[in-house]
């Protein structure tokens, strides 16, 4: 375990160096534009890694749930146990997000430890990590769209929707797969199956988000031609209005 924890501590003083860097490279910008910028360079590289581990390197998760962690598996998770420490004290410092999300850093670091310290599980929770992961990138992208305004553009209707589809389909469908596998196989704690259902339920509570997201723009995108069929709203011709 030693070894383990020293390794997660590097990798948490890696990601706060990083935000401290930035931070002095970015005088001008916000807290929040440095944090989401490391951010954004976790989600890449831990996506790169997670998915070489669940897909190429192995074991399969769907067939190997709960077999001995690899190491490649443990660099993998104690790299982002390290960042998830790191975001969480961030978000506490300043308080920037809600229950829920506070609710699923703490999840993720308690189920990573879970299974850094019993030496095995690594195989689906690095499987969750990659459909976890995944999509954030493109959140952060998001973020950074609206803070340049850009977002209102061909390109942040782009993001919105590789999000929404990659949430859904990855998160949400490839998420429920991984954890029936988890919860029918017998090699898994019970401790790790229950905290892997509760990361299920929150992944749940964020797709409410995103559907009421998705509502809210479908409604505010064809309001104005829905006006414009019922005769409310005022014809235009050649920028000027004219009488019906």
């Amino acid at each position: 375990m030693v070894p383990i924890a020293l390794e997660v501590t590097c990798s948490f003083l890696t990601w706060l160096c990083l935000y401290l860097c930035l931070c002095r490279w970015n005088k001008r910008r916000s807290s929040e534009w440095s944090c989401r910028l490391v951010t954004l360079l976790h989600g890449l590289v831990v996506t790169c890694l997670s998915g070489y581990t669940a897909l190429l390197a192995g074991p399969w998760p769907l067939t190997h749930a709960g077999s001995p962690n690899t190491p490649l598996q443990t660099h993998v998770l104690s790299l982002t146990l390290g960042y998830f420490i790191f975001d969480l004290g961030w978000c506490l410092y300043f308080q920037t997000e809600g229950g829920l999300m506070l609710f699923h850093h703490t999840l993720s670091i308690c189920g990573m430890a879970l299974v850094l310290g019993l030496g095995k599980s690594a195989t689906e929770v690095n499987a969750v990590v990659f459909v976890s992961e995944i999509t954030n990138p493109l959140l952060q992208a998001r973020w950074f769209l609206r803070e340049t305004g850009r977002y209102h553009t061909f390109l942040g209707e782009l993001v919105d929707s590789l999000f929404v589809l990659l949430f859904l389909a990855l998160r949400i469908v490839g998420g429920a797969w991984i954890m029936c596998a988890m919860l029918m196989a017998p090699r898994p704690s019970w401790l790790l199956k229950a905290g892997g259902l509760a990361m299920y339920v929150v992944s749940l509570g964020f797709m409410v988000e995103i559907c009421r997201f998705v509502r809210r723009k479908m409604v505010k995108k064809h309001l104005p031609w829905t006006r414009l069929r019922s005769g409310n709203e005022p014809v235009r011709v050649n920028g000027h209005v004219v009488a019906h």
